[in-house]
């Protein structure tokens, strides 16, 4: 590494310039207007910081007002049927998520009597809140002296303090960790903690982006390593590459006259897990004993134009079929019939959605 991290951890606290700067430059500059800001409600924190895991501001706002809509306090969520949480959370991805948000709101009211915990220790016992996501409800809600570790702050405090360790390395992530602790004044008060917290994120989402950072108008540049050294696109370093693999689905929406379709509960775990979803096949042979085994006419199958559907570690592709089926059937004991209205308020797929709204 181009300095110790014992030095650089040292001369971080006795200048905080950094944490001065970006404070200021938060109050100018940062976004303020996200429907999220300016609470202290540790509920609407956390909602909003599930949501944003992998995952754009500009796709979460309509979703986190639904959730509020339906759920405004964590006590109206715990009491939710799973099934429509994650109708709601349809179409975010990511749907352990969803999962664990129904599970935290659960424990949130039976071991805290529907009460936040006030610290990052006690946040990230409950399902679904990791380090970062604890130290921003933390810092946000309770002014805790913390700081938050996510994608964006990576980048931004690895360029800024020429941090060249390798993050696919577990020592190295709590080495950065610790830099970071070290930026935040022992006296920070609530609302700076506020402002850095948000400041961290607002410019790891705009000026230092990942490529063709907007080095001239970062409020870091008079002291970032980086941008001195000629540099800011090599960092973060992170050696381990995501290995994408590619597969293809076919799917089977089977008709009734009514116009119900039969869905099926997904596997616990994997892609989907446990929302509803058309019969998924690996192959077509798959589908066509299926189609036996039901006494089911293949002839009649309609198929449809494929489609791509991109998961972080899957390239999905698509393959559609619609057979209309007069007969009273009933594939599969785990799955039900669900007419176009009944399927709106079950947790499918987005693209299952899609393809059964449109078909």
């Amino acid at each position: 590494m181009r300095a110790p991290v014992e030095a650089l951890a040292a001369a971080q606290r006795q200048d905080h310039a950094l944490f001065d700067r970006l404070v200021a430059w938060q109050r100018t500059h940062g976004r303020s207007h996200l429907p999220w800001q300016h609470t202290r409600d540790p509920y609407r924190v956390w909602l909003s910081e599930i949501m944003l895991q992998q995952t754009q501001v500009v796709t979460v706002l309509g979703y986190y007002q639904r959730f509020l809509e339906r759920c405004p306090t964590v006590a109206d969520l715990a009491d939710a049927p799973a099934d429509e949480v994650m109708a709601l959370w349809s179409g975010l991805g990511y749907y352990s998520r969803a999962r664990n948000l129904h599970a935290c709101a659960q424990q949130v009211v039976a071991r805290f009597g529907g009460v936040f915990p006030s610290t990052s220790a006690e946040l990230q016992s409950l399902p679904g809140i990791g380090p970062s996501t604890a130290a921003a409800i933390a810092a946000f809600c309770f002014g805790e002296r913390i700081s938050i570790m996510d994608g964006n702050v990576k980048r931004v405090l690895s360029r800024a303090l020429g941090f060249d360790g390798d993050l696919a390395q577990a020592t190295n992530e709590r080495a950065l960790s610790a830099l970071a602790q070290a930026l935040v004044p022992a006296d920070a008060s609530h609302d700076e903690m506020t402002a850095y917290t948000q400041g961290l994120m607002d410019l790891g989402a705009s000026l230092c982006a990942r490529s063709q950072p907007q080095c001239l108008l970062c409020p870091l540049s008079g002291d970032c390593r980086a941008l001195a050294g000629g540099t800011p696109d090599a960092y973060p370093v992170k050696t381990r590459k995501l290995v994408r693999r590619f597969e293809s689905w076919w799917l089977l929406a089977l008709r009734r006259a009514d116009g119900a379709v039969w869905l099926e509960r997904r596997p616990p775990r994997g892609i989907w897990a446990g929302l509803y979803c058309t019969p998924v096949f690996g192959d077509e042979a798959s589908l066509q004993d299926a189609l036996a085994a039901w006494g089911l006419d293949a002839a009649s199958v309609q198929w449809q134009a494929a489609r791509k559907h991109s998961l972080t570690h899957r390239e999905l592709r698509l393959l559609p079929a619609v057979l209309d089926v007069a007969a009273p059937l009933t594939p599969d004991a785990h799955g039900r019939w669900a007419t176009r209205a009944e399927w709106a308020g079950l947790g499918l797929p987005a693209p299952v959605r899609t393809w059964l709204d449109e078909t």
